[in-house]
């Protein structure tokens, strides 16, 4: 089982065996979307099998839904939850004060949802997600279907203006046709190598008309939790300016790893 796994896919799921250390019962918990999450909705769903946990998900996509209710954690819909205690998601980039980009998986609008309606947010990643400057990671940024066009010819005439190092601009495909969100729209895909200031460029694009959101998630991670693929673990906790280092050891499990 573990042994099957790639260094990628075992730092991914030491940071997800850590992440849910944070989960206490009873808690309302934001579920994201992506393979590191997979993996930490996976660590959940043990805990809630084995360990009986009780806690309630709150996914953000359709995917993750699917997979918490198979692996038996409670599911309900942020309208029902109103407030989280906690969201453990993914990320594709983040930085020294765990600013973030998202939305490689397509799914950031909810996922931004629902990290701001949760007290705390836990990011899980591996190491090669960190950088000392966002950017090199295409930007999401989810537009309505109605004159995307227009919206990307927007978009770009804005971020020409802007300190980034590139400028192109791409309709996210799936085969032949636009990729569709869970809410029904496109996503753009920016790819500015470099983003000088990723507050000033949140703001801006999401005033450009059809834009319903960026995948900028700037002052919401509280926590960010690395995982490495020799099983060490280091957790950065922004509030509290603090480094933790830990080691999670690989045990084998028929009910966490099948379907990988």
């Amino acid at each position: 089982m573990t042994g099957e796994l790639s260094p990628i896919d075992k730092a991914k799921f030491v940071a997800a065996k850590r992440a849910v250390e944070f989960v206490e019962d009873g808690m309302r918990v934001g579920l994201g979307t992506g393979s590191t999450a997979a993996w930490m909705v996976r660590c959940l769903g043990e805990l809630v099998r084995e360990h009986g946990l009780r806690v309630t998900g709150i996914p953000t996509s359709t995917r993750t839904a699917e997979l918490a209710r198979n692996v038996g954690i409670k599911v309900v819909s942020l309208d029902e939850a109103k407030w989280l205690d906690l969201t453990i998601d993914g990320a594709d980039e983040f930085d020294g004060d765990l600013n973030l980009i998202k939305g490689g998986g397509g799914a950031l609008l909810q996922e931004k949802i629902v990290a701001t309606a949760s007290d705390q947010m836990v990011v899980i990643a591996d190491a090669a997600k960190g950088v000392d400057t966002l950017g090199a990671f295409p930007l999401p940024v989810e537009v309505i279907p109605f004159g995307w066009q227009t919206s990307k010819a927007l978009i770009e005439e804005m971020v020409a203006s802007l300190d980034v190092m590139g400028s192109q601009t791409a309709l996210r495909m799936n085969g032949d046709t636009p990729y569709i969100t869970d809410e029904g729209n496109y996503i753009i895909d920016l790819h500015l190598k470099r983003i000088g200031n990723a507050r000033q460029l949140a703001m801006v694009l999401n005033q450009v008309p059809g834009v319903v959101e960026n995948g900028l998630f700037i002052d919401i991670c509280d926590r960010v939790v690395i995982g490495y693929g020799d099983g060490r673990v280091e957790t950065r906790d922004i509030n509290n300016g603090t480094v933790e280092e830990s080691l999670i050891e690989f045990v084998e499990s028929d009910n966490l790893f099948r379907d990988i």
